[in-house]
């Protein structure tokens, strides 16, 4: 294909991504009903309904308002050759690793200088407003700071890996590339806990007491050997409640947010265990991990494609092949690939969370995860009626009322 028909192609495919995101957004903000579902009455009073409602409205006004200036920026980058300016402009360094960690060390300035205001208004304006925001912007501004050093410390080795594979190898370097980055997502899933975590939030022990004993009691009954088991304190940033298990094998490990704990009865926290257990048991973490390998290989062979296509980078507004002109075009010209692989993704993963919840009714209390289930979407203002097309394309959970009636 000619340079035009690919600059055409991935202009026509930002823009489908655009109107199609949103379409989703708007039919799933619409489908909120006015009636609350009998499993939920005891629970929701209309005012707090209602507010969750409003709640959606403002998370969905401030959604469009930054999905709309990415579009453009990406859109004007397209068309007034932005991606060539950027290019042009770090073209002078004669080393490969230079001009590419610079081409997108600018871009990486640029989405944070444009994001920013958005997240401080979702922060201090949104969940201000409505009762759940705890950040201090101290804390707002130092989790930027941290976050933008890991990303760019992560992204530049990664980068740097690619692009010495990409020198050094050429024809084949997908697949040493697929192997790199399936051994490095290992090694986070494994460490997640250990290396991450701490630089955004403390992890403390969860102290002796009727709660610990419940949990290793539930975890020693069905044969799941769980040393790890922290409270982290989310309550600095948020009143919403929330829990997380990573690691693998004797790295296994859960964190118990500490209003999680505040909000919920013991009995409902190991029912919350117990349905991260059926994950386990189910070998739903294993598979979840060959599926996303599977996913890396995938990717990276069409990356190598992308790279081979010289009218790709030169759609770009290159003037020869470029590996960072490449990856641009490869991030979405790979979308709609990458669109049908998360619908499957979701789709085993919502099957997945049935049989988790199942397992935790079998070995534990169903009328527990229930209760736990309630308190947590109630609490947080979740829609509870979610598009059924929405749920297809974007939902990894399946939505509450389902889950409920599953369990009943």
């Amino acid at each position: 294909m000619s340079t035009e028909s690919w600059f055409f192609i991935i202009t026509g495919l930002v823009i489908f991504n655009y109107l199609f995101s949103n379409i989703l957004d708007y039919i799933n903000h619409k489908n909120w009903k006015d009636d609350i579902p009998n499993e939920l009455k005891d629970f929701y009073e209309k005012e707090k309904y209602k507010k969750a409602k409003d709640y959606s409205i403002s998370k969905n006004k401030i959604g469009f308002l930054s999905s709309t200036i990415s579009f453009l920026l990406v859109f004007s980058l397209l068309v007034f050759n932005g991606y060539g300016i950027i290019n042009d402009l770090v073209s002078s360094f004669e080393s490969s690793y230079i001009k590419s960690g610079l081409f997108f060390l600018t871009l990486f300035l640029i989405n944070t200088l444009i994001s920013l205001p958005f997240s401080y208004y979702n922060t201090f304006v949104i969940e201000e407003k409505f009762g759940f925001n705890k950040t201090t912007k101290t804390t707002f501004f130092l989790d930027i700071i941290k976050s933008s050093v890991l990303s760019i410390l992560i992204g530049g080795a990664l980068l740097f890996l690619a692009l010495y594979l990409y020198d050094k190898i050429n024809q084949g370097f997908w697949l040493w590339l697929w192997i790199g980055l399936s051994i490095l997502m290992i090694f986070i899933n494994m460490f997640y806990a250990d290396l991450i975590v701490p630089i955004f939030n403390k992890l403390t022990p969860l102290e002796d007491g009727e709660l610990r004993n419940k949990i290793e009691d539930y975890s020693k009954k069905v044969g799941y050997l769980l040393k790890n088991i922290y409270v982290i304190d989310g309550s600095k940033r948020s009143t919403k409640a929330n829990a997380f298990f990573s690691g693998l094998g004797p790295r296994k490990t859960i964190a118990l947010y500490d209003t999680l704990i505040e909000k919920h009865t013991e009995n409902e926290l190991v029912a919350v265990l117990a349905h991260e257990v059926g994950h386990f048991k189910k070998k739903h973490i294993f598979s979840g991990l060959v599926f996303s390998i599977i996913q890396i290989g995938i990717m990276t062979f069409f990356f190598e494609l992308c790279l081979s296509l010289p009218e790709i980078s030169l759609a770009l507004g290159g003037s020869d092949i470029s590996f960072h002109l490449g990856l641009i075009g490869f991030s979405i010209v790979f979308s709609p690939i990458s669109m049908l692989s998360g619908i499957l993704m979701n789709y085993i993963s919502r099957k997945n969370e049935f049989e988790a919840d199942a397992y935790a009714k079998q070995t534990f209390n169903g009328e527990d995860l229930a209760l736990a289930l309630k308190k947590l979407s109630v609490d947080s203002l979740s829609n509870i009626y979610p598009h059924p097309l929405y749920v297809f394309f974007h939902y990894s959970h399946p939505p509450l009322i389902k889950r409920l009636r599953a369990l009943n």
